[in-house]
């Protein structure tokens, strides 16, 4: 693979080297060449699951002409496998949002999926759980339903017992539990499960998020600071410590955080723009200290549970029922969003696949990140990049005729 230059200029070298240079030289060109490239890895570099195989099909014959009997077919495989890995999904309370779908992804690679849920809806949520109302929801690929170990009550904006203020802990909605702060509870899952792989921080909130950011308070701006973004910096502080290397943290985020989004407010979009910078910052550091990974996902809009509370009037469409129908209209992927789309990226993330992959916001959300004008807007009207345009032929009405 040689020039044919490079061939011209050796063999006019050559009379005039001397044998020691000679077998220098070409154990140094055969060293080259078995590297195959100059940018090649290392052979000790580890490797994904990610495999290719040629797959021989054989065909029944048919009246049909074809060019062969027979076709070799690649396929590339991606196998992932979290048999033995234990992860454990922070802000699970219903089957409805994203942490659901993302633990049941892992769980459908095998993964042991442990859960932390909010202390005043636990005995719902674990009565639910008991009753099988999330079974529909919980089916896996094979058939077989998602197991969920065992549910631990963590409330994320109190790091240690000392944390905790006593009308918190005569708060009859708390009555009967204790250890829920991220301290107490990392402890309590080394003990049941020891050295951990995977935390997925599913945790959100703003008490006044239906207010502009002009009226939010200091103290709703910093509930949803300290509930939506420093929650996951003290999860990894805790549980660092506690997970195998090549571990992997990720949570959860919204264009919000560097968009205006109208309708969030209450300081949540400042709190998502705290948790982007912080995947980062976190990335550098939970990388060079104990090798894990931190990495979050910008999800397009879902009508779960939680943001479906947004901005309920009566009579009136959600801020979630107008975020959804603003996308589809708007987004280059005009689709639904399901919550599996980003349960199988959040797969990804936390896999053995994603193994160099950190610091990033990986957004799913149809594209609709991406777009820097609205093509519902009524000062689109008539362009040929309004939706109306550019639908389907299909799709557009023909004016009725009049008769």
């Amino acid at each position: 693979f040689f020039s044919e230059k490079f061939n011209i200029r050796l063999k006019c070298r050559l009379p005039t080297m001397s044998i020691r240079n000679v077998i220098t030289l070409a154990l140094t060109l055969v060293a080259f060449a078995a590297s195959g490239f100059a940018f090649a890895p290392a052979f000790n570099v580890g490797r994904s699951s990610f495999r290719s195989t040629v797959v021989e099909k054989t065909t029944t014959p048919s009246t049909t002409t074809t060019s062969s009997s027979s076709t070799t077919q690649l396929h590339m495989s991606a196998s992932i496998d979290l048999k033995g890995k234990v992860a454990f999904v922070a802000g699970v309370a219903d089957s409805t949002g994203y942490g659901w779908a993302i633990a049941k992804a892992l769980a459908d690679a095998g993964a042991t999926i442990i859960v932390g849920t909010w202390p005043p809806v636990l005995k719902i949520f674990q009565m639910s759980l008991k009753k099988g109302a999330f079974d529909d929801d919980s089916t896996l690929s094979d058939g077989s339903k998602m197991t969920i170990e065992k549910v631990y009550p963590l409330d994320a904006v109190f790091d240690s017992p000392e944390d905790v203020p006593d009308e918190i802990k005569s708060n009859k909605r708390y009555s009967g539990l204790d250890g829920y702060t991220i301290e107490e509870v990392a402890k309590a899952v080394e003990a049941d499960y020891g050295k951990i792989d995977i935390v997925v921080h599913s945790l959100a909130n703003g008490p006044e998020v239906t207010k502009p950011l002009l009226e939010t308070s200091r103290k709703g701006y910093l509930a949803a600071s300290s509930a939506s973004a420093y929650s996951a910096v003290s999860l990894l502080q805790k549980f660092g410590p506690i997970m195998n290397e090549g571990g992997a943290l990720l949570s959860l985020t919204y264009i919000a955080s560097e968009r205006v989004i109208p309708g969030y407010g209450g300081g949540m979009s400042s709190a998502k723009a705290q948790l982007e910078s912080d995947t980062r910052t976190l990335a550098f550091e939970a990388g060079r200290k104990w090798g894990v990974r931190v990495n979050t996902i910008s999800a397009g809009p879902l009508k779960s549970r939680a943001a479906s509370a947004i901005g309920k009037e009566p009579g009136q469409k959600t801020f979630i029922e107008y975020a959804i129908d603003y996308s589809k209209a708007n987004a280059p992927l005009a689709q639904d969003l399901y919550s599996d789309d980003v349960g199988n990226a959040g797969l990804f993330l936390t896999s053995p696949m994603a193994r160099t992959v950190t610091g990033v916001t990986l957004y799913v959300d149809n594209g609709l990140h991406g777009m820097g004008m609205a093509l519902d807007s009524m000062a689109m009207e008539g362009s040929t990049a309004s939706p109306e345009a550019a639908a389907p032929a299909a799709e557009k009405k023909e004016p009725a005729l009049a008769k």
